[in-house]
């Protein structure tokens, strides 16, 4: 004797009225409903970065100087043209890549240095992980006023004070070398930033690979050369291409410690000049377009990188 159980019906309609319902949801509502949540959050983005670099761009065609704005005309690429041949914003072009290429490669080789001594473990690391940290975590303005005042200056500086309690003469370090005094600022506040991506990736190592490496009877050398530094080759990546991002755009140590005199204006302070002091608004902008464009192409590869160490370690979980 068989017993037939009852079929429980969901409220509402007939059997599979729910699930053809969904079925017949086309897929691009479905889509638009799990997004609209962020349309306002978009909406507010293009507001603030997208518009205003609509007007920049809109600006960057004309030739429109703020001390005569009656003989603002419409000029097409000419500021283009003007930007990649006057002598000026060309020797500030110079002068960023080499302020960026310096300042990069130094607080990356600094930052893995650093980071290979947090990854031991040792009395007190925590402290001085925090204070190594610290100068990250500065406002940029006041990093380089610390460094104009308290290190460089040549009567009260602890630099010269230094060289004065070891019987060398003082040294005017702004005046002497501008373009260094502005690298060594720059990497005491970014090898920090270097440090974590780095130790961030040795703290990602497989242990089980380092122990049998070792029980290989590898050397510490060995293992830095051919497990260490290729399982890092994408988190240095990613800190020089975040890096460069930060630096091309650097303002605050250029203009705080040398105020863009002698050879260390660099493309974003001469755009300052040329728009606060020279009034040249369409220059200026586009100037700022190139940057922008710039910075875009880096951050891009930037991304990649990003995106690839996401696979990578979604694919070793």
């Amino acid at each position: 004797m068989t017993t037939t159980l009852p079929v429980r019906r969901p409220p509402g309609g007939p059997p599979g009225t729910a699930a053809a319902s969904v079925k017949r949801r086309p897929p691009g509502l479905r889509a638009w409903a799990t997004r609209a949540p962020l349309l306002p959050a978009l909406v507010f983005l293009i507001v603030v970065t997208q518009l205003p670099f609509a007007a920049t761009l809109v600006i960057s065609l004309f030739d429109w100087n703020s001390l005569s704005p009656g003989n603002r005309h419409f000029a097409g690429l000419e500021n283009y043209a003007t930007v990649a041949t006057d002598a000026e914003l060309r020797d500030s072009v110079l002068t960023t890549m080499l302020l960026t290429a310096a300042v990069v490669v130094t607080s990356v080789v600094i930052g893995l240095a650093l980071a290979l001594l947090l990854d031991r473990t040792f009395f007190g690391r925590g402290a001085v992980r925090t204070l190594l940290i610290a100068p990250f975590l500065l406002v940029p303005v006041a990093s380089a006023l610390l460094w104009k005042h308290a290190l460089y200056n040549p009567e009260y500086g602890l630099l010269n004070g230094v060289l004065n309690w070891l019987g060398v003469g003082p040294s005017d370090w702004i005046s002497e070398m501008p373009l260094l005094a502005v690298v060594a600022s720059l990497v005491w506040q970014w090898t920090p930033f270097m440090m974590l991506i780095l130790l961030a990736g040795l703290q990602s190592r497989p242990a089980e690979m380092m122990e049998a490496a070792r029980l290989d009877g590898a050397g510490s050398r060995q293992i830095f050369l051919y497990l260490t530094l290729p399982h890092l080759r994408r988190y240095l990546e990613l800190g020089v291409l975040l890096g460069s991002i930060y630096i091309v755009q650097n303002f605050d140590a250029v203009f705080t410690i040398t105020s863009g005199g002698l050879g260390t204006a660099n493309l974003p302070y001469t755009i300052y000049q040329t728009f606060y002091q020279a009034h040249e608004y369409g220059l200026a902008s586009a100037a700022g377009v190139v940057v922008v464009i710039g910075t875009i192409v880096i951050a891009t590869f930037a991304l990649r990188v990003v995106s690839s160490l996401f696979r990578e370690e979604v694919s070793r979980a």
